[in-house]
């Protein structure tokens, strides 16, 4: 690689790389000289994508005053770093990211592992379930059957087939949303819709107010968007928003846009109650945001008796602030891909405008197998398979956790998929780097917040269970004594996972 293609600022490299600071592992511990502990610092960064190859860093001298250490020390840092392949340097071009020969680019998001890695690995890095058979197999079945008058056509329906435009419309009133299929607009995943919808309303520079912590992979595809993103702390344990700041944030900053999830929040799991989403509604009316809600593990509560809130939509009845996206992936399958977006008609109309210039539509016979699905009640019989598996899942790994890491924090929730753990003051970066090691794949906090916050977090999805469970938290347990150790240096050679 011959340049840079991007730069991080001192300030931000700054404020990423103090998030990592450990407490004390314990009597006798030894703390790395200060250009070792600076030099492990980027490296985990560009491991885990917050910092992307191929970026220039600060000078030495900028980044010292940033960190208030000395050049001395931050040109060993640097010198380190080119020695173990993760700096290069040219007279003149200053200094830019890289990967060792051999290694393989860090993901930016939270990409599921390639299937043959499956052996070795316990992956919780996807918050995912295997389909629910016999459910797939039969929708894509009734889907073949009704594909004929389809395939006389051209195949693209920028808007969604309309028949599934219908029947997610009938799906909105029957929940007391009264919607026309003219508000609905099909898209390729949930993430399709987020994409579509930051293209519309948030150009370049615009902000976007957002939970912290949040789903990393919108997180990142609204940083690459080039937004600029506000972080609003969500409330301790699973209480949710924290409407205070919510308020101050959205009448002071005046986002373009906010992204919420109000239904088992990804990480956290919190569920936000109906004062809330009405205070949002009206808090994102007076300041001109417009709310995006992301609903798509609203059917997944795992407890009797949960009483679910109205749609945060029901507190906007003239359409005018929020935008829903819903997703057929967390429910029912990933691999669906299929997603939808309910919002005031003349925004379905801009977004299916905008559509010719990206992916056209979304395939058809997809689409048939979630409006067979949802017309036969097959779809409610595969979610209440999928909330018994993530109940079941949710308990063992609790289990697990708490009888292997005792000192790890969280808050059990009553729904959705995952679980957002305190780690007892450990790097959450130095254990995700050191669990695949040894055969467990997590992702660390700062992938859930802006700017290196939640360095001291994991988030555990509810996909394992059984003994698998028991061997996740096994491993997990096995990686923080590494970390404890100080084990996870920057200088060891070629790993291998554990079977």
């Amino acid at each position: 690689m011959s340049q840079w293609t991007s730069a991080v600022g001192a300030a931000q490299l700054a404020r990423m790389l103090n998030s990592q600071q450990d407490r004390p592992s314990g009597p006798g511990s030894k703390r790395p000289p200060a250009y070792r502990a600076l030099a492990d610092g980027v490296r985990l960064l560009v491991l885990e994508g917050r910092v992307p190859v191929a970026a220039r860093l600060p000078a030495e001298r900028e980044l010292a005053l940033a960190l208030s250490v000395s050049r001395t020390t931050v040109a060993a840092a640097y010198e380190a770093l080119r020695t173990e392949g993760f700096l290069e340097s040219r007279r003149g071009a200053g200094s830019w990211t890289a990967v060792p020969a051999g290694k393989p680019l860090p993901a930016r998001g939270l990409e599921p592992l390639p299937p043959e890695a499956l052996g070795s690995m316990i992956d919780l890095g996807c918050a995912a379930l295997p389909a629910p058979e016999p459910w797939l197999t039969r929708a894509v079945q009734g889907a073949l059957e009704e594909l004929p008058p389809y395939a006389h056509t051209h195949g693209d329906y920028p808007a969604g087939l309309p028949a599934l435009r219908s029947m997610l419309a009938d799906r909105y009133t029957a929940r007391g949303i009264p919607t026309m299929p003219e508000q609905i607009m099909v898209t390729t995943g949930a993430m399709g819709a987020m994409d579509a919808i930051c293209h519309l309303f948030a150009g370049r520079g615009e902000r976007i107010a957002v939970e912290s912590p949040s789903y990393a992979n919108i997180l990142q595809l609204m940083r690459e968007a080039g937004a600029r993103l506000v972080p609003v702390a969500m409330a301790e344990g699973l209480a949710g928003w924290d409407m205070d700041r919510w308020r101050q944030v959205l009448r002071e900053a005046a986002p373009r846009l906010a992204y919420v999830v109000a239904d088992f929040h990804n990480p956290t799991g919190a569920l936000a109650d109906e004062d809330r989403r009405r205070g949002l509604v009206d808090a994102a009316r007076a300041a001109g945001t417009v709310l995006v809600v992301d609903e798509t593990m609203a059917e997944l509560y795992l407890d009797e008796g949960v009483e679910m809130p109205r749609p945060v939509c029901a507190f906007d009845p003239a359409g005018s602030t929020v935008i829903t996206v819903g997703s057929a992936s967390k429910a029912f399958w990933a691999g669906m891909r299929i997603g939808w977006v309910r919002a005031a008609p003349e925004v379905i109309r801009s977004l299916v405008a905008a559509r010719a210039y990206a992916d056209l539509g979304t395939p058809v016979l997809e689409q048939l197998a979630v409006n067979w699905l949802m017309g036969s009640g097959g779809w409610e019989q595969a979610v209440g398979m999928r909330r018994e598996q993530a109940r079941e899942n949710r308990d063992a790994l609790v289990a697990a956790v708490r009888r292997e890491l005792p000192d790890w924090e969280f808050t059990e929730p009553r729904g959705g998929l995952t679980l957002w753990v305190r780690t007892g003051g450990l790097s959450g970066s130095r254990l995700a780097e050191v669990g695949e090691r040894v055969g467990v794949r997590v992702p660390s906090g700062p992938r859930f917040g802006v700017d290196g916050a939640f360095e001291g977090y994991v988030r555990l999805p509810f996909t394992v269970g059984g003994a698998v469970a028991d061997e996740a938290a096994t491993r997990l347990a096995a990686a923080a004594r590494l970390v404890r150790s100080g084990a996870s240096g920057g200088n060891e050679g070629p790993r291998t996972f554990v079977a």
